[in-house]
């Protein structure tokens, strides 16, 4: 018998479960888990509202065509889901102020809120249907849509992030051909599983990619399903109708002291935002200062999708900031993941997001987006935005810089053997502390006896005072940061 664990792929449901671990050695396990510094798979990094957790039950290897779940999605100060019996507090005295950061973090990251498991098959009469799910009575109307991305019947695998409602869900997609003539020779599955957050989808990756092999070998072969969903089950709150797309923020600044442990990364083999940047290249900074000004982003590619939603991921971590009170009344950044024609109404109500689709119809929407992405091509309609598409002197002086970054990383781990940085690590916090440099000196600029923005402050936020003008009238306008005057040698080259 196999023990489980939430490290290790789920793969043995019907087996009986394995004696519960001590008290004791459990909270020797949370300590060892926070306090290491690597993992093998674990190649990304959360960061605060955007990103999720990844490790041995992560994403197969797609190919290298760019940066997958999800910014981070926890639930909300004040509507905090209710504990598993198995990770309740042991009834000691202790005020919250008491309990360490490290022991909120574990508690936070390891809740399982599961809260429907679905299987979705394609039907050549029907269509894409809904053939099994739990709860019955969950409302599950268009996840036949979303589980099985349009054009997927051209690939054999993939896998699917999305949003449904206020839950986020991944789902697993396989075709096996088949001598049937009422299937038409092919054989489509999916199997998924929703949740109230999306930090915790990586875990069970594995399990809905071994489900949905057996789906199509075995149809209706449910009992494994319905095992997970009985032991992993969320206990939510009666309302439970909040998303929230933002990790605490007392827990960013523990992960990052603990160099980005594993259990706030995403999981890659090949490395998803490595693979982000080497795809676009020196456009990532166009999509850096476009995440960084909320814009609505819309990302286009034929299946498979997963690779995509990678794209939607990182394209989130480019917006990070960990200031205090910085960006508290822009609008959130959040991510949709894969989207189709029925989520044209969600969108339209939406002032920021990031989301990728395989529906060619959306470019025609020119109302739902304001960036467009095909492949490399990043376009807009918007008069306003086409400026900020070319790259400023400081925009080649920067990407030239993080790249001789991630040489001398990759020197450093062949020369010296340093398994503890990751090109994850070093790519993040590169636009995690490029923004908290402009937002410190906005900050400074604005307490200041002369509040305005000279070529020389300019300079001091990695900007460039020509180049980068129209970029900083955009960033002051949508932060707030009204009291400040822009110098009138900041002209436009």
């Amino acid at each position: 018998m196999v023990e489980r664990s939430d490290r290790a792929p789920l793969l043995d449901w019907e087996e009986a479960p394995s004696a519960e671990k001590p008290a004791a050695t459990a909270a020797a396990h949370d300590k060892e888990r926070l306090a290491s510094p690597s993992n093998s798979r674990a190649l990304g990094c959360a960061a605060p509202g955007f990103g999720w957790s990844a490790g041995p039950g992560g994403p197969r290897s797609v190919p290298d065509a760019g940066g997958a779940p999800p910014a981070t999605s926890v639930t909300p100060p004040g509507t905090d889901c209710a504990p598993r019996p198995d990770t309740e507090e042991d009834g000691s005295d202790a005020a919250p102020e008491d309990v360490s950061l490290e022991s909120r973090m574990v508690k936070w990251e390891e809740q399982d809120q599961i809260v429907s498991v679905f299987v979705v098959t394609f039907n050549t009469r029907s269509g894409n249907m809904l053939e099994w799910c739990l709860p019955r009575d969950m409302d599950l109307d268009g996840v036949e849509f979303k589980a099985i991305a349009s054009g997927s019947h051209r690939v054999t695998t993939d896998f699917i992030y999305f949003r449904k409602g206020c839950y986020f869900g991944l789902a697993c997609f396989a075709n096996m051909a088949v001598e049937s003539a009422i299937e038409r020779g092919a054989r489509m599955k999916s199997v998924g599983i929703l949740s109230p957050s999306y930090t915790l989808l990586y875990r069970y990756m594995s399990f809905l990619e071994h489900q949905v092999r057996l789906q199509l070998q075995s149809p209706g072969h449910y009992s494994p399903l319905e095992a997970f969903y009985e032991d992993k089950r969320a206990l939510l709150p009666p309302s439970g109708d909040s998303v929230v797309t933002a990790c605490p923020a007392n827990t960013w600044g523990a992960s990052l002291n603990h160099s980005m442990h594993p259990e706030m990364k995403i999981t890659h083999p090949a490395g998803c935002m490595s693979q982000f940047i080497r795809f676009f290249g020196e456009q990532i900074m166009v999509m850096w200062k476009l995440a960084l000004l909320r814009r609505r982003i819309l990302i286009f590619s034929p299946p498979p999708v997963g690779v995509v939603c990678y794209r939607v991921y990182c394209c989130c971590c480019l917006a990070n900031i960990s200031i205090p009170g910085v960006g508290v009344a822009v609008p959130e950044f959040r991510p949709f993941f894969y989207v189709n024609v029925a989520d044209i109404s969600a969108l339209e109500n939406e002032l920021a997001y990031v989301a990728c689709t395989t529906e060619k119809i959306f470019e025609e929407k020119k109302d739902l987006y304001d960036v467009y992405v095909d492949n490399q091509n990043v376009k807009t309609y918007r008069e306003g935005l086409k400026p900020l598409l070319r790259l400023s002197a400081a925009d080649k002086d920067k990407y030239r810089k993080l790249t001789e970054q991630r040489q001398m990383l990759l020197y450093s781990q062949e020369e010296n053997g340093d398994c503890v940085s990751s090109e994850e690590d070093l790519f993040i916090l590169f636009f995690l502390e490029q923004n908290n440099r402009i937002f410190q000196t906005l900050s400074e600029v604005a307490g200041s006896p002369d509040p305005t923005l000279t070529q020389e402050s300019v300079r001091a936020m990695g900007l460039d005072p020509h180049g980068d003008r129209l970029f900083l009238l955009h960033l002051l306008e949508i932060y707030g940061y009204d009291t400040l005057l822009v110098s009138d040698q900041l002209c436009c080259s």
